[in-house]
């Protein structure tokens, strides 16, 4: 699988993609530990893949807030004064 590397979309996006590499990766450690039986090893790799994707949430949230207004929204406000 090809994960992108943000590049161009900011710090922000570059941390929530490592975030999800992270989680992916410990998603997969928690399915094989429970393969293996190794259930408490699991359960850890299980939570630690859990806060990676919270993190990946709150670092894109973060980087919508810095995105500039979207051109759709000044479209619409464009129309709206024209039929006036």
């Amino acid at each position: 699988m090809m994960i992108p590397d943000g590049a161009g979309h900011g710090s922000l996006l570059q941390e929530a993609t490592r975030e999800l590499e992270a989680a992916i990766h410990d998603a997969r450690v928690a399915f094989d530990c429970i393969g293996l039986g190794e259930i408490d090893r699991a359960h850890t790799s299980a939570v630690t893949a859990r806060i990676a994707i919270d993190a990946a949430v709150i670092a894109m949230q973060a980087a919508l807030a810095q995105a500039p207004s979207q051109p759709a929204a000044s479209s619409a406000a464009s129309d709206t004064e024209a039929e006036s």
